[in-house]
């Protein structure tokens, strides 16, 4: 099974806005977000993408455009990556929410809440694991084992992916922080998932390469153990 690269988009005109956007149609990035999907291209220049998949709304592909086009990829468009479906929340002001009963729901048993109009949480995990998985067999089967993809998605989306990596419920998620901008970093393997990253924010990524199989050598499956003592490093990396 491969690497993903989870990549939540870059900062939108609706992150310091104070309001819940949602599904909002014509979303994009501001200033900073732009900044940081330009500087996207550049943090990943020594990662060779098998594969970039995107959620449908504007601030995503805006987040990966430069990255498309300075390594000639494909976006995979998915719908199964589109933000939660906040229902009635949806354009509301933060602060207005936070005196909603189901407030405290979201906060302390989020695999219970269902938003009003909308979908419930833990439906929104079950799709968004279905597509890393679907996509990260497709891409696997495609350019083997050792492919590394990108995945460009919401925070929500994104902390319910790395918690199902980390074997955590759902009611755990909020422990997790995904910045816009930041990276986080999965590998899958046959029988777990390894998280590599969380929230990374600018640190050299060179390392998430993983090393081709030696020529001559019987190549077999990425590897399910965890190292005892934890990990070395990989030979040739700083």
């Amino acid at each position: 099974m491969g690497t993903v690269i989870l990549l939540r988009h870059g900062r939108s005109t609706a992150n310091g806005s104070g309001v819940l956007a949602g599904r909002t149609p014509k979303v994009g990035l501001d200033e900073t977000g732009r900044a940081q999907a330009e500087a996207l291209a550049g943090r990943l220049a020594a990662i060779p993408l098998s594969g970039l998949v995107v959620s449908p709304l504007l601030r995503c592909k805006q987040t990966v455009a430069p990255l498309a086009a300075a390594q000639k990829l494909e976006r995979v468009v998915d719908a199964r990556l589109s933000e939660v479906d906040y229902g009635e929340w949806t354009g509301r002001a933060i602060k207005d929410l936070v005196s909603e009963p189901l407030w405290r729901v979201v906060q302390a048993h989020p695999s219970a809440a269902v938003f009003p109009g909308g979908e419930g949480l833990a439906a929104m995990q079950a799709r968004a694991v279905e597509a890393v998985r679907e996509h990260d067999a497709r891409i696997t089967a495609a350019h083997g084992d050792h492919a590394v993809w990108l995945l460009c998605s919401h925070g929500d989306v994104l902390k319910s992916l790395i918690a199902d990596a980390l074997g955590q419920h759902l009611d755990s998620f909020q422990r997790i922080v995904v910045d816009p901008g930041s990276i986080s970093v999965v590998t899958y393997t046959e029988t777990r998932p390894f998280v590599v990253k969380v929230n990374d924010n600018g640190g050299d990524l060179s390392g998430l390469v993983p090393p081709k199989p030696q020529r001559g050598k019987k190549k077999g499956k990425k590897s399910s153990d965890a190292v005892i003592g934890g990990s070395t490093g990989r030979k040739g990396r700083a």
